[in-house]
C-alpha cells in the first residue's frame, strides 16, 4: 500500500482532563486496529493539556472511512466533558515515508 495523505487531529483537554483523554485515546488503539483501510495511527501528548492523533491511508476511500468510524464517533461521545474546544482535524498529503 503506498501512504499518500493523512490526518492530524490535535486535542486540548479542559483544565484536570489531560489523563482522562489520554486514558481515552488508549483504548482508541483498538478501534483504529479494526479499520482495515487505516495503515497508520498514532495517538501523542503535547504537552499536560495538549494531545493529537495522526493516522494515515493509502487512497481517500480509507480516510473518508476512517473519518465517518468509530473513532470520531467515540471522541464526540466524549468531547463536551474532555475537550477545551473543538477538535482541530487537517487533512493532509504524505510526502515521504520510512
Amino acid at each position: 500500500m503506498t501512504i499518500d495523505r493523512g490526518l492530524l487531529a490535535l486535542l486540548e483537554a479542559k483544565p484536570g482532563k489531560g489523563d482522562e483523554l489520554a486514558a481515552f485515546l488508549e483504548k482508541g488503539r483498538e478501534l483504529a486496529a479494526a479499520e482495515e483501510e487505516t495503515a497508520t495511527w498514532y495517538a501523542f501528548k503535547v504537552s499536560e493539556t495538549t494531545y493529537g492523533i495522526f493516522d494515515t491511508f493509502g487512497d481517500e476511500a480509507g480516510r473518508q472511512a476512517h473519518l465517518s468510524g468509530a473513532i470520531p464517533q467515540a471522541l464526540g461521545a466524549v468531547a463536551a466533558d474532555l475537550l477545551a474546544a473543538d477538535p482541530d482535524i487537517r487533512t493532509i498529503d504524505v510526502i515521504a515515508t520510512k
